[in-house]
């Protein structure tokens, strides 16, 4: 009995249909993982970039993926994981030092200001006033800290809560981590076996070009602290400070919080050489770090990764900044890549509608496809 032929509107329909289908299904997933989408946006971050050097690392393993996956995993971790620990307990005795240190400086007697403090209009006068009432009983710097730790008790659960929260998705990420290192090869070749039943191979380019700018986004994130780092231990030193290697690295570690990271740690040290009577170094310091430390991160960041990835300085400044806004910390990687790829399809496609053009792939080889390349016109930008 011979099979009935479809019309063309009853194909045309079965199409809509079944790409209706899709559409809701992918919108239901994306809603059940929502919650989870940082975590594995991170992981596969990581995941990609440490790529190499876990293919390197496992070969003496063989066929133990499942326990090369784990001691990389357990590798990335520690590297992610302890600098923070090291800041936090350095913080917690920074603190203390200072707490005492500046007891001790009230408990030796009234103090003046430095003029250049003192007649600053209307905050000299408070400076003073709260200096000479410390120094008149210096367990009131205690009590009203004791104080302002009581005010904040009926935010500890929200507080609470959130360490919480950060502390499970991080554990998402590092589970997630270990099967991605796991299983990476299969879902590769599935990834790709998708992507080329869908549209050929004319994906490979873009996805290609994504890969360079993550890549160039971590290594900028990586040089940037090393540099934040360096030039602050400059600083540090010419000023004159305790440990300037050990500020240097704090400073450099902090440079990942967006916006005032680096200034969490020569700020607070300027202005305690200032109330210190150390005006020029104080000064110094402060325009030390907001003249060169801290511009840094602004300037040279998409600069390195405008140079790697071959994409305009702006569009990265503005990706960083604008997926910052959007997805947090994490949307400082995502932003650079979507509107870089994004603006090198728009430029290939305007100039050549027919997608006709000889195509160049990010990492330089030439081929002839009917897609054209996130790359191919990156000078043109």
């Amino acid at each position: 009995m011979a099979v009935p032929e479809l019309s063309a509107s009853a194909l045309m329909s079965r199409r809509i249909l079944l790409g209706a289908l899709l559409g809701l299904l992918l919108t239901a997933c994306l809603v059940i993982l929502k919650p989870f989408l940082a975590p594995i946006i991170w992981a596969a971050i990581l995941a990609y970039v440490t790529w190499p050097v876990y293919r390197r690392a496992r070969t003496p393993l063989g066929r133990l993926n499942g326990t090369a996956a784990f001691l990389m995993t357990l590798l990335v971790s520690c590297a992610v994981v302890l600098p923070f620990i090291w800041l936090l307990v350095l913080l917690q005795d920074e603190f203390v030092r200072a707490y005492r240190l500046f007891t001790d400086f009230l408990s030796q007697g009234p103090h003046t200001l430095p003029p250049a403090l003192r007649n600053i209009p209307w905050l000299g006068a408070r400076l003073q006033e709260g200096l000479d009432r410390y120094a008149t009983d210096p367990t009131a710097l205690g009590r009203e800290f004791v104080g302002w730790l009581q005010g904040w008790a009926s935010h500890l659960p929200d507080v609470l809560g959130s360490i919480g929260r950060n502390l499970g998705k991080l554990s998402l990420a590092v589970l997630t981590l270990f099967f991605f290192y796991r299983d990476g090869d299969s879902l590769i070749h599935q990834t790709r076996h998708l992507l080329r039943r869908i549209a050929d191979e004319q994906l490979d380019p873009y996805l290609k070009a994504a890969g360079v700018m993550t890549r160039a986004v971590l290594y900028g994130f990586l040089i940037t602290a090393l540099a934040q780092g360096l030039i602050a231990g400059i600083g540090y030193q010419v000023v004159g400070t305790q440990a300037p290697v050990l500020l240097g690295a704090l400073t450099g570690l902090l440079s990942v919080v967006p916006l005032l990271g680096t200034a969490f740690v020569w700020g607070p040290i300027g202005i305690g050489l200032l109330v210190a009577g150390h005006v020029w170094k104080g000064i110094i310091l402060l325009a030390w770090g907001t003249l060169l430390v801290h511009p840094t991160d602004n300037v040279l960041r998409p600069l390195l990764i405008s140079n790697a990835a071959r994409v305009p300085f702006l569009l990265v400044m503005f990706g960083a900044l604008g997926g910052l806004a959007a997805f947090g910390l994490v949307g400082v990687f995502i932003g650079p890549v979507l509107l870089g790829v994004a603006v090198a399809i728009w430029h290939e496609w305007a100039d050549d509608p027919a997608g006709t053009l000889t195509t160049r792939t990010p990492r330089g080889t030439t081929s002839t496809s009917t897609a054209p390349s996130a790359t191919s016109h990156r000078d043109q930008l």
